[in-house]
Parts: C-alpha cells; sequence; structure tokens
C-alpha cells in the first residue's frame, strides 16, 4: 500500500487474490494488481521485462500497470510488481478452442524473442532433488517417494530423447494462470517460463485444449502430462508448501499417477496447483 501510493495511486483496501509462494493483491479503489515475493526468492525482473516485450508484440498475455513506471519496488525484505487488473468473466469458462488459440499465440510470439531462460529439466531436477530430500519432505513414504523419483528421472529422460523443436515457453499455463477476460484469455505468471518442447506447456493445460492445437507429438504428451502432474505432486510435498489443502492434492495426484503409469496408453492432467 505504501509502495502504491508513494506513486500517487489511491490505495484504501488490498484484496488477497492468491497467496502460495507469491502474494498476488487487488489494489482498491486505484485497481492494480501488486504481486508480492521475498527478496530472496524471485525473478521480478525478469518477469516484467518479459511481459512488456510480449504485449508488445501483441501476445495474450497480462499487461503491467501502464500509470507507473514498470519496474521492481523492494522494502522490507520483498520486492513488489504492479499489474493492470482485468474485469474477468467469473460465469463464462474459457474455451478449449479459445484457449488453444490463445496459447497458439503466446508461443508465436515467444518464438521470435531472444530471451536467456532456465531449460524445462532443469525445473525437472528441482522437483526430483526435493524428492529425494526427506528433510524437505518428511512426510513422503517410502513407496511414494520412490514412485515420484523414477517418474520425474525416467520421464525427464524419455522426453528428452526424442530431440523434438525447443522454444521459450510459458511453463505452467495451467486454468490458474489464465484470466478470462471480455476481451479474451490472457496468460499470467510469467516467472516460469523456460526452454522446451511445445507438448510441455501442452500438459499444463486440460486435455481437450491440446485436441484444438494440432501438430503435437502426442506420445510426448502423453509423457509430459504424468511428468507435470509428478512436479505439481513433489512441490505439494515440500514442508514449506503454502497451497490451500496441498497435502490433500498429492495424495490424490500420487494415486492419478499410478493409475496412468499402470494403464497403457492411459493420461493424467494436471491439477489446479503450482508451484
Amino acid at each position: 500500500m505504501a509502495i502504491a501510493s508513494s506513486l500517487g495511486l489511491a490505495v484504501d483496501d488490498p484484496v488477497v487474490l492468491h497467496d502460495s509462494n507469491k502474494l498476488t493483491l487487488r489494489l482498491l479503489p486505484c485497481d492494480v494488481v501488486a504481486r508480492v515475493a521475498p527478496v530472496a526468492d524471485q525473478v521480478a525482473r525478469f518477469e516484467l521485462d518479459l511481459a512488456q516485450r510480449l504485449v508488445a508484440s501483441g501476445c495474450p498475455v497480462a499487461a503491467p500497470e501502464p500509470r507507473v513506471e514498470p519496474r521492481v519496488h523492494e522494502r522490507d525484505g520483498f520486492v513488489v510488481t504492479l499489474w493492470t487488473s482485468y474485469a474477468t468473466v467469473p460465469h463464462r469458462e474459457v474455451s478449449p478452442a479459445g484457449y488453444a488459440g490463445a496459447l497458439q499465440r503466446l508461443h508465436a510470439g515467444m518464438r521470435t524473442l531472444d530471451v536467456p531462460a532456465p531449460h524445462w529439466t532443469d525445473r525437472v531436477e528441482r522437483a526430483r532433488r526435493l524428492v529425494a530430500d526427506r528433510d524437505r519432505t518428511p512426510a513422503l513414504a517410502d513407496a511414494d517417494r520412490k514412485l515420484l523419483g523414477d517418474t520425474l528421472r525416467d520421464l525427464g529422460r524419455a522426453v528428452g530423447a526424442r530431440g523434438g523443436a525447443e522454444q521459450l515457453l510459458h511453463g505452467e499455463p495451467h486454468p490458474g494462470n489464465v484470466l478470462g477476460t471480455e476481451n479474451g484469455p490472457l496468460f499470467v505468471d510469467l516467472e516460469t517460463c523456460c526452454r522446451g518442447p511445445v507438448e510441455f506447456d501442452l500438459a499444463h493445460a486440460p486435455e481437450e485444449v491440446g485436441e484444438h492445437c494440432p501438430g503435437g507429438d502426442r506420445d510426448v504428451l502423453r509423457d509430459c502430462r504424468i511428468l507435470v502432474l509428478a512436479m505439481a505432486t513433489a512441490w505439494r510435498w515440500d514442508r514449506d508448501d503454502q497451497l490451500p489443502d496441498g497435502l490433500r492434492w498429492g495424495r490424490e495426484w500420487l494415486s492419478r499417477i499410478r493409475a496412468a503409469l499402470e494403464s497403457e496408453g492411459g493420461t493424467c492432467g494436471p491439477g489446479p496447483g503450482k508451484k
């Protein structure tokens, strides 16, 4: 509130929109979205710069707040960025075709950018190391630990070995990172951007979205869906995870991973959780 007020924005009421690894607020009455993260664990500058470039390219992403200079504000051990607040359409879900079209436009814009970004396998390895660390995942049973560790290792290698074309990706374009607005779907939360095959992004979206994205490798997409679910499951067992009902999701997703691996040709998609 102090940062926004210092920039000439009227703030009387902060409304919490999301509280997980980042805190997202809607500041009223100026109607600005603020994202807050600890200084030691954030990529705010990267996210802000990338959003500006993607908006300039006409990509469907949420834009920084235009009434103030786009910059990262640091205060009391936290960093804060300010974003446009959009009128959402709460009673109308984003259609699979609309979702797919927006994701394809985002990928097309990302292909034109030369941006240093982590490789998708770095994120898989982070999840694998978390699962292997008993101090950080003390509640994870041995059999479940082995299941997750083996899945992350084996499917990570399998997808990487296929050698498909790679590009800049959103990294986590699941429904929780898609705003249904009056002007169509917009993607938010660009902190997870990485380089990899488009199937890795598609694996985060509902299965019916993939049906509207021709050209992807269906076998790679199947493996990516299980891999993405294994990654999301790993985060839920982190002792510091703050997602509401995280352990409940973690137990449910472990069952879905087992079912998908045991069912020849089976698939499973990610739930609403994220890192």
